[in-house]
């Protein structure tokens, strides 16, 4: 379930059986033909596909991301380590101090990894609370599937080519 789809009283509700959450990292970026969201439409349709069936909810997907290397590109929006780092910070305070104990972060963004490293100095300061990190395209299925077609695939490649992350009336290239 996604919290947008929830008030205030219903999550109070869920955290009295739970303690469960999915946070999803994306980024706001050049994809050459695809959709600036691919990251954020990625990581978040993970987390919803994977949350649902289990009734955890899903936040909205964090949409911007650390990416300086593609500023020069019209649309792409980048944060500071520092700041991203802040906002994950709060975001994760937020939701401890709520009663979400056991987050799973779901990471579509290679450039938002200094947030992987942060989450073992966060846990130490709150010692009631369990993160996961998990990077979808680090999943050994899907990376093992990954190597078998194409060992180079990256960024804005065929792996990130999906009905859901490409643009209506957008002719891809052959």
């Amino acid at each position: 379930m996604r919290i947008s789809e929830m008030n205030w009283m219903m999550v109070e509700e869920y955290l009295k059986r739970d303690d469960r959450a999915v946070l999803p990292l994306g980024c706001t970026e050049q994809h050459a033909y695809l959709s600036l969201s691919v990251d954020s439409i990625l990581a978040e349709r993970l987390a919803v596909e994977a949350a649902e069936p289990l009734g955890v909810p899903v936040f909205p997907v964090l949409a911007y991301g650390i990416t300086p290397y593609f500023r020069a590109f019209p649309g792409t929006i980048t944060l500071r380590v520092e700041t991203y780092m802040s906002i994950v910070r709060d975001i994760l305070d937020a939701m401890a101090e709520q009663g979400f104990k056991r987050i799973l972060i779901v990471n579509g963004h290679g450039g938002n990894t200094p947030a992987q490293g942060f989450i073992g100095e966060w846990m130490a300061d709150h010692p009631g609370v369990r993160i996961k990190f998990h990077n979808w395209w680090n999943a050994p299925k899907v990376w093992a599937q990954v190597q078998a077609i194409d060992p180079v695939a990256s960024h804005a490649s065929w792996m990130e080519n999906f009905p859901w992350t490409r643009l209506a009336k957008i002719e891809m290239p052959a």
